[in-house]
């Protein structure tokens, strides 16, 4: 491990002489290419530096372990034990950062929220859904938006999808997918009961046009009138457009543009997600990876996190994670649940890796 450290550390800074050099910056293409290089470097580097700077200091100070005065051998013990936790420590940071990344990690998501079991309160949940995503993506600075929406008769949606986009999307966001379930009394329920509803969450990144190859012989577009709540226009051109990829039967609608040819772009966006997850689903699949599924039938009780309005908990069924801070949740606060999920995912990850 720290060799390959080392030699990390040496391309880093042979990539600092190279940002250096004046003739560098004039090729733009160059620059950006050696910027990303050095910035995708930085972070273990420094850490590597940090935990060398720390052993340095604990080679220092162990002979002073054997000086003739007891108040100086005392000092020397006690800073030895700080200096050796904080050296363990950097190391088992090092090696997290060491594990092969997810090259999909920096890219944007396509989420997709659809109501589950329960109707109309199922419609209501997925709408709770979408705000603490969006939410959430508010309060890391990203941006949100809405590829396409089918709103409920009563209220909430039944389903949404939406682009967001912003540093890592995927990395903090790609162990949401799966079902959710909601416990609450809903509004028209008279005698006090408790429902129990579902809503399912896809996250899938956002797939460019060099990631997926759509070949034109493999599409099948169909046009038709815009459904939906109303307003000028709507309902008066073919502007919805649905595309089908034929091998493999998957179909995006959209229709929320009043324009055929936007709709169409959102669309074949969509449909490339879907498509890169399905192969990314697939070569995990035959690396027998344990991979979480993306997303359930909505059923009651394929779960991977529980909502429970009467007790203001929220509980996360894969870490055995339960927050007493459900208003925050709903609000966007998840944080310390995404920081949870990653967290076993490493550990995961470590233990196949001893496992080699």
């Amino acid at each position: 491990m720290f060799a390959k450290l080392e030699n990390l550390k040496n391309t880093y800074e042979d990539l600092e002489r190279q940002l250096a050099d004046p003739e560098v910056p004039p090729d733009q293409e160059r620059y950006r290419k050696l910027a990303k290089a050095h910035a995708d470097l930085k972070e273990i580097v420094e850490r590597f530096k940090n935990y060398e700077a720390v052993k340095n200091q604990i080679a220092e100070s162990a002979p002073l372990l054997q000086d003739e005065d007891n108040d100086i051998r005392e000092m020397a013990r006690e800073e030895l034990k700080h200096l050796e936790a904080e050296a363990a420590r950097l190391e088992q940071d090092l090696t997290l950062l060491l594990l092969p990344a997810d090259p999909l990690d920096d890219k944007n998501i396509i989420l997709e929220i659809r109501a589950g079991t329960g109707g109309e309160e199922a419609a209501l949940f997925a709408a709770d859904l979408f705000r603490m995503y969006a939410r959430y993506a508010e309060g890391r600075g990203w941006t949100a938006e809405i590829l396409s929406m089918s709103d409920a008769a009563a209220g909430g949606c039944k389903e949404v999808i939406a682009l967001l986009s912003g540093k890592k999307a995927y990395s903090y966001l790609k162990y949401e997918a799966g079902t959710h379930r909601v416990q609450r009394v809903p509004v028209t329920e008279s005698q006090g009961r408790i429902h129990t509803s579902a809503a399912t969450v896809a996250v899938m990144p956002e797939a460019e046009e060099a990631d997926v190859d759509l070949k034109p012989d493999d599409l099948r577009f169909d046009v038709f009138r815009s459904s939906g709540p109303g307003g000028q226009s709507v309902n008066t051109t073919d502007s919805a457009v649905r595309v089908t990829h034929i091998p493999t039967g998957i179909t995006v609608s959209c229709q929320d543009e009043k324009s055929q040819h936007k709709n169409k772009a959102k669309a074949l966006k969509v449909l490339r997600s879907r498509l890169l997850q399905a192969e990314q689903d697939r070569l995990h699949a035959e690396q027998a990876a344990n991979r979480r599924s993306q997303v359930g039938s909505g059923d009651r009780s394929e779960r991977i996190r529980t909502y429970n309005f009467p007790q203001g908990r929220v509980t996360d069924h894969r870490v055995n994670l339960t927050l007493y801070k459900l208003e925050q949740i709903l609000e966007g606060d998840i944080q310390e649940i995404v920081d949870a999920l990653t967290t076993a995912a490493q550990a995961e990850k470590l233990k196949a890796q001893s496992e080699l």
